[in-house]
C-alpha cells in the first residue's frame, strides 16, 4: 500500500503555485506515494477559512505531511505544519528529500 502524503506551501499570492505543487507532486508520486494535493482545489469560491477546513480534512487523512520550501511564509501552511507534528504524522521537507533522492541515483 502506498504511503499517503498531504502536500504543503505558499499557495496565497503565489500566482505560481498550481505549477510548484503539480511538479512536487509528480516527483513524489514517481517514488510510490499517493498524494493528496490541495493546489488542485478551485481557485476561486470558498472563504480563507473554508480552505482551511477542506485542506484540513485532506491533511487528517494523510499519513504523512511533505512541505514545499516556502511554507514557512504561508499563514496557512504553518498551521498545517502543527497540525500534523500535533497528529504525531510523519513530516518531511521536500527539498531535503529530493537532495536524498538525487544522492541515491
Amino acid at each position: 500500500m502506498k504511503e499517503t502524503v498531504y502536500l504543503a506551501g505558499k499557495i496565497t499570492g503565489d500566482p505560481f503555485y498550481r505549477m510548484k505543487f503539480y511538479d512536487a507532486a509528480r516527483k513524489l508520486e514517481e517514488h510510490g506515494f499517493a498524494v493528496v494535493n490541495p493546489a488542485t482545489l478551485p481557485s476561486e469560491g470558498f472563504s480563507y477559512e473554508a480552505y482551511i477546513r477542506i485542506s484540513s480534512a485532506m491533511l487528517d487523512e494523510c499519513a504523512a505531511a511533505c512541505f514545499l520550501p516556502d511554507w514557512i511564509d504561508s499563514k496557512g501552511a504553518q498551521y498545517e505544519f502543527g497540525r500534523a507534528t500535533a497528529a504525531g504524522k510523519r513530516v518531511f521537507f521536500f527539498a531535503e528529500w529530493e537532495v536524498a533522492q538525487n544522492a541515491e541515483q
